[in-house]
């Protein structure tokens, strides 16, 4: 898709390496619903192998996604999925490698939205501090509420963070 036609960008990230989360289905259904809008596009990203990880944080090269090669940090929207608790470290360890500060309150207007789906984001208290919104219950049936309310955010003049944080926590 067209990465400037697009007003909301959103990178889907599965935080272990791409053969592991290449077969996630929801990831792929999240995928296919932002990438149906006309206005909206979506791309993955994995966690690289270890000798990789090296040689991009060696090279001062941020994490990116598969499509574009898009640094994540210049989307609007990272959504993770969170199948399993022992990804919780390999999220942080994307968001530090992506340049994106780990914990939330860090974060700026200039950020992406960090959210987390999935199985273990059913109880957000082990990643709270990291996460700004969680997406408890199917991400197919918000995905479209999430990136509504981004757009709209993302739209005013005045654009704060902290405003579109407390917008996001009203979606049910």
């Amino acid at each position: 898709k067209n990465w400037e036609a697009a007003t909301t960008r959103v990178a889907f990230v599965f935080p272990d390496i791409y053969d592991i989360g290449v077969s996630n289905v929801g990831l792929k259904i999240l995928y296919d619903q932002v990438n149906q809008r006309e206005d909206a596009l979506a791309e993955r990203a994995y966690s690289p192998w270890f000798d990789m990880e090296a040689l991009m944080r060696e090279n001062g090269i941020p994490l990116y996604a598969l499509e574009s090669k898009r640094p994540l940090a210049g989307f609007d929207l990272i959504g993770f999925t969170l199948p399993y608790e022992t990804l919780y470290t390999n999220a942080l360890n994307i968001l530090d490698l992506a340049g994106i500060p780990i914990r939330s309150q860090e974060r700026d207007d200039s950020h992406p939205i960090v959210i987390a789906g999935g199985h273990s984001a059913t109880n957000p208290e082990p990643m709270h501090a990291f996460i700004d919104a969680f997406a408890v219950g199917e991400g197919e049936e918000v995905i479209h509420d999430i990136v509504n309310t981004i757009q709209k955010f993302k739209a005013l003049p005045d654009y704060k963070r902290i405003d579109l944080l407390v917008a996001l926590a009203q979606i049910d």
